[in-house]
């Protein structure tokens, strides 16, 4: 199954509204807090559904599909 490359851009733009990383681009969450929810539950909606994409790429190794975002995005 291929990734929604609309969740991929989302993951390299949106900030965690709240908590301890309030203000951190998603992509850039440490896995430590993306376990801490996995534990506990992620919250509903949208943001649910990133954190638990974001997750899986960074608990699976795919870090990688983020960057071709992130240099189209974030050019030097």
């Amino acid at each position: 199954m291929m990734p929604n490359p609309e969740l991929l851009i989302q993951l390299t733009i949106m900030q965690m509204p709240f908590g301890k990383y309030k203000g951190t681009i998603l992509c850039n969450l440490p896995v430590s807090y993306l376990e801490w929810f996995n534990s506990k539950g992620f919250p509903e909606g949208k943001l649910g559904v990133l954190l638990q994409t974001i997750y899986e790429i960074k608990l699976n190794g795919l870090e990688y599909l983020l960057e071709p975002i992130k240099k189209n995005r974030y050019p030097k």
